[in-house]
């Protein structure tokens, strides 16, 4: 459908994009699953073609780029496959921290080489024992003359294997009351005495997006890699959250999208009992079912997009859609599967892959379940 924030420069910008995808992509992106990682090569290509944090302002060497234009980028590179997820990430995730809250003398530090591709950036949030409570963290960072000794683990980073530079949510202070108002945000880089990678997790999908742990012991983090005031993190992690569980209902409605296209490409061509099952009732129901609800969806992603761009507040609307579409696009894909027949069960078969890959959109951002509460609580209940 027409998507009205869209125009014709957007259009030929998808299009160059998706050739650029087509040749240094597509070819690659099976090797890419099974190394756990897609190549910085591959970053170094992307930013040479102005595909990382466009929206930066060209004092920083960006092209000062709408929302737009992230949407664009977000789409076609969930067309080619869930695991360049650390991509849109890094480009619509961590880096407008650094653009929001960041000091001029940060800024310049840090975003011509994250537009570049020399610095790949990652948000360390989630800790071994916890996820969505926030407030609950336990990472530290007390101050210690112009420096802040940080000490804790964090979990599930993406882009964490590969990080140069990482946003760490810590406890500023542990004392605070009620928790949340003691959270600061440092950005803390590689090779910092003390900052150490874990191993690569081993997950169920995305496998070209490396995922790890990250270990701080007793890491020395100047005070200016403070990004804002002290203490005043989680309010900034609010702000920000808005555009993250958007970007997640955007690639999962083009998840969903391109498993029912390739759905029914296969039904054509897949004979039984002497037809095609694309002739089938249940094959056709199935499928109509599928193509109304990811209308609707599609729907109501374009609207929020919209309000987004308006500068709109719908923290309430975007929880709507982030829990609403990951569920949508896990439904697809068990019926997608289920079309396919024993083939779907194949890793020849992309559902395969897709069944696998849209699996943590409904856990990560905050869980589905935290969604449906931030709805009660701002309806009333």
């Amino acid at each position: 459908m027409e998507a009205p924030y869209l125009s014709e420069e957007h259009d030929i910008f998808r299009q160059s994009l998706r050739k650029f995808l087509e040749k240094e992509a597509v070819p690659y992106f099976d090797q890419w699953e099974e190394n756990k990682q897609v190549p910085r090569s591959f970053w170094k290509k992307a930013g040479e073609q102005g595909y990382l944090c466009p929206q930066v302002e060209e004092a920083y060497g960006g092209v000062n780029a709408d929302f737009g234009y992230a949407v664009v980028i977000s789409e076609e590179l969930d067309k080619v496959g869930a695991g360049l997820v650390g991509i849109g990430l890094h480009n619509d995730i961590v880096i407008p921290y650094i653009e929001t809250f960041g000091t001029e003398e940060q800024k310049k530090r840090w975003l011509p080489g994250a537009i570049s591709g020399d610095l790949i950036s990652a948000i360390a949030m989630t800790e071994p024992g916890t996820g969505s409570d926030l407030a609950a963290i336990k990472t530290t960072a007390v101050k210690d003359g112009d420096d802040y000794v940080m000490n804790g683990e964090k979990t599930f980073i993406t882009n964490g294997f590969y990080a140069d530079l990482v946003v760490v949510v810590c406890k500023t202070d542990p004392k605070a009351t009620p928790p949340h108002k003691g959270i600061s945000l440092f950005v803390v880089e590689a090779g910092t005495p003390g900052f150490s990678k874990g191993k690569k997790l081993q997950k169920v999908g995305q496998h070209a997006s490396d995922t790890s742990e990250l270990i701080f012991e007793d890491v020395r983090v100047p005070a200016a890699n403070m990004l804002g005031e002290e203490n005043k993190g989680f309010y900034y992690l609010m702000e920000k959250l808005q555009q993250e569980r958007l970007m997640v209902s955007i690639s999962s409605i083009t998840a969903a999208e391109v498993m029912v296209d390739q759905t029914i490409d296969y039904v054509k061509q897949r004979k039984a009992f002497g037809r095609s099952i694309s002739q089938f009732q249940n094959t056709q129901f199935k499928i109509a079912e599928m193509k109304t609800e990811i209308q609707i969806g599609r729907t109501f992603v374009n609207k929020l997009i919209d309000d987004h761009i308006a500068g709109k507040e719908m923290v309430n609307e975007v929880s709507m859609a982030k829990w609403w579409i990951t569920d949508l696009a896990k439904k697809v894909a068990g019926e997608c599967m289920q079309l396919h027949g024993g083939y779907g069960y194949m890793e020849e078969y992309e559902i395969a892959r897709r069944y696998r890959d849209v699996a943590v959109n409904s856990i990560y951002a905050g869980s589905n379940e935290i969604m449906k509460g931030i709805i009660a609580k701002n309806i009333g209940l």
